[in-house]
């Protein structure tokens, strides 16, 4: 399986940041390509984008000042079987592109995915009190995957507190 490319550049409104590909991303070379993420759908409805982007066109974000990036490049089926080391590899890494890209806010698509930069457990949904990286807004929103259990209507509501910081 193949990593997928990072679509980031400088100054971005709002970098996303994933767990990692899953194996249809790694197939397609494209985020969120699994047929059960809800992503696409969600930027959508939260409306970060003026219409349902297809994730054949996930590098055409950065038009609209967002990027595109995971906490781990591997691809798997699920995060869970991220391995520790991964992660902490994967957090060194990304706190790099951070501090060089300087995104103004950076969501964290998963809970988990912000427990694993900042060592927290306790985390509510919305912009954190406290940046992982001084100068960025950090926005903790639901994991758009299918297998999570929260109806999208409530995703989207707290996606669409990043709109409003927006």
């Amino acid at each position: 399986m193949n990593p997928i490319k990072d679509h980031i550049k400088e100054n971005l409104d709002v970098l996303f940041v994933g767990f990692n590909p899953s194996i249809r991303s790694s197939e397609t070379g494209h985020h969120f390509s699994n047929p059960n993420n809800r992503f696409w759908t969600i930027l959508h409805k939260a409306g970060i984008t003026p219409r349902k982007y297809d994730t054949t066109e996930d590098y055409k974000l950065l038009d609209l000042g967002y990027g595109l990036t995971n906490i781990v490049a591997r691809p798997t089926k699920a995060a869970d079987e991220i391995t520790k080391e991964e992660y902490l590899e994967g957090s060194k890494e990304l706190k790099r592109k951070f501090a060089y890209y300087k995104p103004k806010i950076v969501c964290y698509v998963g809970k988990g995915v912000y427990q694993e930069l900042s060592g927290k457990k306790k985390i509510p949904w919305g912009a954190q009190e406290e940046s992982v990286v001084p100068g960025t807004i950090d926005f903790v929103a639901p994991s758009s995957s299918g297998l999570v259990r929260m109806k999208i209507d409530e995703i989207v509501e707290i996606y669409k507190g990043l709109k409003d910081i927006l």
